[in-house]
């Protein structure tokens, strides 16, 4: 047998490579159906040293508008808690439930033990199989699993709005001594994803459909 293997040549190979068919999900549009992620909005951050509250009135409002907002428009409502072993994140804990007093009525649940959404808890296939291709992102941090979870809806090829007025995060100092506020962190975090893996959103663009910003 030639050494590469039933198709004899290389040339032939090549060949028998291109006729496979790869399944496509085509690009993503504004007006595809979307769904709400409520990532990690939950009592567990109030129990680590870096917790602080000054924006956490003004985090909840935004929110709690866009869950709101979203079940008016019919949109389903994604509830994701981050569980650990042990500590604050754990279900032990008691903590593993929605930051108090936001009021979610979830379509379906998912808990999650990465960064990412959507690593090891089968979201991607909840969204497939509900024909959504679009996901608005908040929730706790802005720059942890809201982003993170952003950039892999991206390359798995959803559109995304990511509405930082409703992500919350905290203060903090780099390797260098440097202190970083909420403020300076949020602006990074767009920074680094409008036009590349989302389109940074109000709650009032992201419920509409519409984009502050289009992608490059």
């Amino acid at each position: 047998m030639s050494a590469f293997g039933p198709y004899g040549t290389l040339a032939a190979m090549l060949k028998g490579l291109r006729s496979i068919t790869l399944p496509q999900r085509g690009l993503p549009k504004m007006s595809d159906p979307a769904a709400l992620l409520v990532i990690d909005a939950q009592e567990s951050f109030r129990h680590r040293p870096y917790f602080r509250a000054d924006e956490l009135d003004a985090y909840m409002s935004r929110q709690q508008a866009l869950i709101d907002g979203a079940q008016a428009a019919g949109l389903p409502v994604i509830q994701i808690f981050h569980v650990e072993d042990t500590g604050p994140f754990s279900e032990a804990s008691g903590f593993v439930t929605a930051l108090d007093p936001l009021r979610v009525e979830a379509s379906a649940v998912f808990r999650k033990r990465r960064h990412s959404a959507l690593v090891g808890t089968g979201l991607d296939v909840w969204l497939t199989s509900h024909g959504i291709r679009r996901i608005i992102v908040s929730g706790i941090r802005t720059e942890q699993c809201c982003e993170t979870t952003t950039r892999h809806a991206s390359d798995l090829g959803y559109a995304v709005d990511y509405v930082t007025e409703a992500t919350l995060t905290f203060p903090m100092t780099d390797r260098t001594g440097r202190d970083w506020s909420a403020a300076d962190i949020r602006a990074r975090t767009e920074l680094v994803l409008d036009g590349r893996f989302a389109r940074i959103a109000s709650v009032a663009e992201a419920l509409s459909g519409r984009a502050s910003r289009q992608a490059a």
